[in-house]
């Protein structure tokens, strides 16, 4: 068997190094559910994505529960952020410089925009170029800085002021493995609630003591139990399965 070849870790992965290293006081505790997408699928109009349904919802959701927007910076006297706009991260697949990597977007304001809107603003950032999109600038700086251990400072620079940090991160994430058959996973997005989505797929759903074919989502949410418990984000994923399922 031949020794492995051993390389420096891509340029185009610190940006996800350095983010781990962020969230690794993160204490999470994960909870899912099941959603049916039929009023979803049923609106009438432009397609809107299930990313952006969810969004939508979990924007106005959070509004109403301002805890689990908040942000923390733990240390011998912790600290909360009480955020008052609701931003929503979301995680995108890219390639730079030939390696497949993840990007977030932050769309700010998501509690105040409609589901029209918020499309526009998914479709933009899931169509950017990474290599010019002047949104991705900062990531590029990143990349191209030659040591290590400035751009690492830099990265710790830019994410831990807590009055900065929903700018780089927003107040809450959502993530989507959704084009894959994969029905559902948990992850953390450095937010208090980080929201996961599976694949809409047919599956038996009872209806008034009957079954019937219905498309279901497995929505998971992370949370962060330094700053809530399980009881608020019980809460927060129910309101928005209800959300969706009831289009409101």
């Amino acid at each position: 068997m031949s020794d492995p070849v051993i390389v420096e870790l891509p340029a185009q992965r610190r940006h996800t190094l350095f983010f781990l290293r962020a969230t690794k006081d993160f204490a999470p505790v994960f909870l899912d559910t099941e959603v049916d997408m039929t009023a979803v699928r049923a609106r009438p109009g432009r397609r809107i994505s299930p990313v952006t349904h969810v969004l939508h919802a979990a924007a106005r959701v959070l509004a109403r529960h301002p805890e689990a927007n908040s942000s923390i910076l733990d240390g011998i006297v912790p600290r909360l952020a009480r955020n008052t706009g609701v931003h929503g991260k979301v995680a995108l697949d890219k390639a730079i410089g030939g390696h497949r990597v993840v990007l977030a977007a932050v769309l700010r304001d998501l509690d105040q925009a409609d589901l029209e809107s918020i499309q526009d603003r998914v479709e933009h950032f899931r169509d950017a170029d990474p290599a010019t999109a002047p949104e991705f600038e900062g990531v590029r700086r990143l990349h191209a800085e030659p040591s290590w251990r400035v751009a690492a400072r830099a990265f710790r620079d830019v994410v831990k002021p807590l009055a900065t940090r929903s700018a780089v991160w927003g107040t809450f994430a959502v993530t989507s493995l959704g084009h894959r058959p994969v029905d559902s996973f948990h992850s953390v997005g450095g937010t208090t609630v980080t929201l996961g989505l599976g694949r809409v797929t047919d599956r038996p759903v009872a209806r008034a003591g009957e079954v019937v074919i219905a498309p279901v989502m497995r929505l998971s949410l992370a949370f962060d139990h330094r700053v809530i418990d399980g009881a608020e984000a019980a809460d927060v994923l129910t309101e928005i399965k209800q959300a969706l399922e009831e289009q409101a």
